[in-house]
């Protein structure tokens, strides 16, 4: 992985996990999504997560304590993003509005940061 490399995709997963939350806010307000929630709860499914998961990413990044923190942060993420679709499709949607404006919120606010942070470390 070139040094460049990360903090492009670094930028790129910021954007598009903050569109999770637009794209969990409609499921709520419809019922319906274009992911299921099965594939919303995997870590490596988005395009961060194929990178992160990917062979790109060299065997001293992966030993780091960033990428580490990382890795388990976006799976939490896209795990809580699961329950929120769950019980959006289902139905439920004073619980998933609940998970949204609480954990979901909590997780995608630690990755973001940290996001960020491995950003300025690298640089």
């Amino acid at each position: 992985m070139s040094q460049a490399e990360l903090p492009n995709q670094i930028n790129q997963a910021i954007g598009a996990h903050g569109a999770w939350k637009l794209r969990l806010r409609t499921a709520i307000n419809t019922g319906a999504c274009d992911i299921a929630p099965a594939t919303a709860s995997s870590d490596n499914q988005c395009a961060f997560g194929k990178w992160l998961h990917g062979p790109t990413v060299d065997a001293t990044t992966r030993a780091g304590v960033p990428y580490q923190v990382i890795r388990r942060l976006h799976a939490e993420f896209h795990q809580t993003a699961g329950k929120v679709l769950t019980k959006a499709v289902a139905g439920d949607t004073l619980a998933a509005q609940k998970i949204l404006d609480s954990e979901f919120n909590d997780q995608s606010e630690k990755l973001v940061r940290a996001l960020h942070k491995w950003k300025r470390e690298a640089a």
